[in-house]
């Protein structure tokens, strides 16, 4: 006979055999579970009265079970705090090793991570109470996906008035973080034709991956101190790919000719630029570069994600596309995974509106200002140590000098150092002969951690 409890408040699934003898069925059934693994050590048990009523036996065979189990050493009973699994050792810890914990850095300056230490979460919760009592009950139903149209009508008088961009909610696509995006527009432009895309050299090598996968070969378009070469797009790109507030990893801003000049591009051949506006909202000096989409809505895709303000735990990011791709990525994102999860789109769009994440990105500039200015400083007393890019992002590009380590032993001596980071080779199409650097995330660690962080990589820099 099988049967479950439910209304003890726990369920679990106890086979109680066929025997006649329903307490030794009983206690055989939870014997097995704990020795199986399914019930694991400090699982609370349900009371005796309510194992009772949710099986059907009488009070006293229960008791009496959890009596002879806990005499054998299976469970413990404590007055006040109910019966719980004890310690034990079940069959498949004794033949499988426990897996090794992925040990973290004492020290995180790995780029693109903003300080988690900092995130909303009073606002936040705020944000989801609010959301939660006034919801429809539709909101618990399956999603829209495009998104919902509170988060993409905030999105779009958030990114009007901070980006510059031209923005409706009807243009707004919200997808599962941005390397989704990425390969949804990828897969879309591939089936429209597009087989070839420029794509920045050096530049994000994850996301270069993901416009692989979906469908496109990708070129190298290089990288100077104006920014990406638009001049160097290939005859038969029909796409590109870039950074153009900030460029990634350089740190470059796109000089306004050349903006001019691949919007030019853009509307003479009709090509796609795909805007990735990664840390957009982080300009320390003056005012941030507005984005390209506002000069060419019709041609830009622009790309913007909570990952770099809030945290990539939140796996949101929007596109905002011209009104021709909207039907198709839609489509692409329904066949991906349906939507985007719902509620969190509820929240976000409650701080939008209420300036709240206004608030919060003008706060984490001010801090992560500081943290270059003294990144810069303590970094110009290591002999040859250049920093690339303008004030800006969530990182810095330390260029090595030629007569000291290579990369690879600059990054070996912060290893050892604890210190965890970038380095810049990796992000070229061919890594060979390429000059060596490091990128330093100046955002990741906490308040406290960032000094000691800090010193420790510049320890392990000097000659």
């Amino acid at each position: 006979m099988t049967r479950s409890w439910s209304s003890s408040g726990l369920d679990l699934h106890l086979d109680l055999g066929t025997t006649g003898k329903r307490r030794a069925g009983l206690e055989a059934a939870l014997r097995a579970a704990i020795q199986d693994g399914r019930l694991p050590a400090g699982t609370l048990l349900p009371s005796t009265r309510g194992l009772a009523q949710d099986l059907g036996l009488s009070r006293g065979t229960v008791t009496a079970a959890y009596d002879q189990l806990t005499e054998e050493g299976f469970l413990i009973t404590r007055r006040g705090a109910g019966t719980t699994v004890a310690g034990h050792t079940s069959p498949a810890s004794e033949s499988e090793p426990p897996s090794p914990d992925v040990p973290r850095p004492r020290h995180d300056l790995r780029p693109g991570r903003p300080d988690l230490t900092t995130f909303p979460t009073s606002a936040w919760l705020a944000a989801t109470r609010r959301v939660l009592t006034g919801a429809r009950p539709e909101v618990f139903a399956a999603g829209d996906p495009q998104g919902r149209l509170e988060l993409r009508q905030a999105l779009a008088d958030y990114l009007g008035r901070t980006r510059g961009a031209v923005a409706t909610p009807d243009r707004i696509v919200i997808t599962s973080g941005y390397y989704q995006g990425v390969r949804l527009l990828s897969s879309v432009l591939a089936a429209a034709g597009t087989t070839t895309a420029a794509v920045e050299d050096p530049g994000h090598n994850i996301f270069r991956g993901a416009v692989q996968r979906g469908g496109i070969t990708t070129t190298p378009l290089p990288v100077d101190e104006q920014g990406a070469r638009v001049d160097l797009i290939p005859s038969n790109a029909d796409a590109v790919f870039l950074t153009p507030s900030h460029q990634y990893p350089t740190g470059v801003p796109l000089h306004p000719a050349r903006r001019q000049a691949v919007c030019a591009w853009a509307r003479t051949t009709g090509g796609v630029i795909v805007e990735d506006d990664y840390d957009g909202e982080f300009r320390y000096e003056r005012q941030p570069v507005g984005a390209l989409q506002g000069m060419s809505p019709d041609h830009v895709v622009y790309c913007g994600t909570a990952s770099k303000t809030l945290g990539p735990a939140l796996r949101l990011a929007w596109m905002v596309l011209p009104r021709h791709l909207v039907p198709d990525v839609v489509q692409a994102k329904q066949d991906a995974d349906l939507y985007t999860e719902t509620l969190s789109q509820l929240v976000l769009a409650d701080l939008i509106a209420r300036h709240t994440y206004d608030r919060h990105i003008r706060s984490a500039r001010l801090r992560y200002r500081r943290r270059r200015a003294l990144l810069l400083d303590r970094a110009a007393a290591v002999p040859g140590l250049t920093t690339l890019g303008v004030p800006a992002g969530l990182h810095a590009l330390l260029l090595l000098p030629r007569n000291g380590p290579t990369e690879p032993e600059a990054l070996a001596r912060c290893a050892a150092n604890g210190v965890a980071l970038r380095g810049l080779s990796e992000l070229h199409h061919n890594p060979q002969d390429q000059p060596g650097g490091l990128l330093v995330g100046f955002a990741a660690p906490s308040e406290p951690d960032y000094l000691p962080a800090l010193e420790a990589l510049l320890t392990a820099l000097h000659p």
